[in-house]
């Protein structure tokens, strides 16, 4: 299919677009995996966002979705559409690596559920996205696959750890990619690459993973890891979000929070929804363009018809600061990162361990740890009263703009500020709420964003306000520039690779 010059190419259009181009037969399948194949090609070697890519298997998939259209059978939602997959997430007959060279072998045999969710609403899984050995810094580096860039500017952080699932979506290499959440890992991405990304409520998407043999018995997850990691979509456009949630979300009882019945995404609800602009919960002011982008999103909120009311919420700095205990304890137990992480992670998380003593001491008593998730039920329950079923927070994302690149390796006061920035990553995954970062625009060359709160099991509300802030919002891509020679280059920084 040719487009004419008015027309978006394939790969800049939304994923629902592109599910309604294959069924109506206004593009096959084949040429829409073609055209985002090109494209990957043409950026990710400037900003190394997606790894183990399989090109054969892409078009094996498409053609496979060309068949069915073909045939006149039901077509699935997201059918032959490309979503690029995490490799901290079994997706069958490729490594569950973590970035770690040591499982760089460590086959999937079996799909996560979130994973074979997408498979069966018709995604065509098409590249792995980078992530920082085990998943636990904001930035993207490992020692198998490399550093990847922000697309934007490469003296910033891409954010962490979906950073490579973010940085492709900005570049138009995929419409859709799955991501994962305990401290931001979707949200913060998403924020510094100028993409929308969904942390849904615990328990909405299963975590369930296969084990070595495919029968679900492995890893013993942490306390921490049940009740604060989830899956989730990060896309280009809202709707692009929305597509991917809903072919993610499953019934799954294995899943210690998993639902029997899960709750539909539904109507938007009832207007006008209330919102609650949260400033200052955290322990550091404002950047000036973080508070800017927080003041435009209220704006437009306003506009399209919503109740806008400044509030203090300080229970939202407190469970940030729950967040540093409860996690950084369960991770100090792991043997894994010290036996297999690299230099990058060991560092980060030490000097994260140190600034975290700053508020629960060296070393935390059992019964400190015990009060503080009896703590967090309280904290859950006060907020959920607040919120009711028409009320949303409107947060920043961060307290800073997207850090520069490795800012994690910079020592323990660079760490502490850090920490201290990301209050609205930290609450949120001790709560266990939804919450969606969307962009607001560019400033300073960089992208800029907020985030959104809801009640439990309010997506539908999170997803309909984020619309209404996106409908006034001008999206733009990241300009790849070319260097001297014509190749795609990055603007300052260090070129991606091992």
């Amino acid at each position: 299919m040719n487009t004419t010059p008015t027309e978006k190419p394939l790969w800049d259009r939304s994923a629902a677009d592109l599910a309604a181009g294959i069924r109506d037969k206004d593009f096959s399948a084949t040429e829409v995996a073609q055209a985002f194949l090109g494209r990957i090609d043409e950026v990710n070697p400037s900003v190394n966002a997606l790894v183990d890519l399989r090109p054969e298997e892409a078009l094996a998939q498409a053609a496979q979705a060309d068949r069915r259209t073909v045939a006149g059978e039901p077509l699935p939602p997201l059918h032959g559409v490309p979503v690029a997959t995490k490799i901290n997430t079994s997706l069958r007959g490729y490594a569950s690596s973590h970035g770690v060279p040591a499982w760089a072998d460590a086959i999937a045999p079996a799909d996560a559920e979130c994973l074979a969710g997408l498979r069966t609403a018709g995604a065509n899984l098409m590249g792995r996205s980078n992530s920082p050995a085990f998943a636990v810094r904001w930035f993207t580096a490992n020692d198998l696959y490399g550093t990847t860039l922000n697309p934007w500017d490469a003296g910033h952080t891409p954010g962490g750890s979906s950073g490579g699932a973010a940085a492709a979506v900005a570049s138009g290499m995929v419409p859709i990619a799955q991501g994962n959440d305990i401290g931001g890992s979707i949200r913060f991405p998403a924020f510094c690459c100028g993409a929308v990304g969904l942390r849904p409520t615990v328990g909405l998407v299963s975590a369930t993973e296969p084990g070595p043999d495919g029968s679900g018995e492995g890893f013993d997850a942490p306390l921490s890891f049940q009740t604060m990691a989830v899956h989730g979509p990060l896309g280009w456009t809202v709707d692009d979000v929305r597509l991917g949630l809903e072919a993610m979300m499953s019934a799954d009882l294995t899943d210690p929070v998993g639902l029997p019945e899960l709750p539909r995404l539904g109507e938007p609800g009832a207007r006008p929804v209330r919102i609650a602009v949260v400033r200052d919960a955290g322990p550091t002011a404002l950047h000036p363009t973080v508070s800017a982008s927080l003041d435009d999103a209220a704006q437009r909120l306003a506009e399209a018809g919503y109740e806008v009311e400044e509030v203090e919420l300080p229970l939202l700095g407190e469970a940030a600061r729950l967040w540093s205990l409860l996690l950084y304890q369960e991770l100090k137990t792991l043997p894994e990162v010290g036996l297999f992480g690299d230099d990058a992670v060991k560092t980060s998380l030490a000097d994260s361990f140190t600034a975290a003593a700053d508020i629960w001491g060296e070393q935390p008593t059992l019964e400190t740890y015990i009060k503080g998730y009896a703590r967090r039920g309280t904290l859950i329950s006060r907020l959920q009263r607040y919120l009711g079923d028409d009320r949303l927070l409107l947060t920043p994302v961060c307290a800073e703009p997207p850090f520069e690149q490795d800012a994690d390796l910079a020592g323990v006061e660079r760490v502490r500020e850090l920490l201290a920035a990301q209050w609205p990553m930290q609450a949120v995954p001790v709560l266990g709420f939804p919450a969606i970062s969307v962009p607001t625009g560019v400033r300073g060359g960089l992208p800029s964003g907020v985030q959104l709160i809801g009640g439990r099991f309010r997506e539908n509300l999170l997803l309909a306000a984020a619309t209404e802030i996106e409908a006034r919002t001008a999206r733009v891509r990241p300009a790849l520039s070319l260097d001297a020679a014509g190749n795609r280059a990055v603007p300052t920084g260090t070129r991606p690779g091992r």
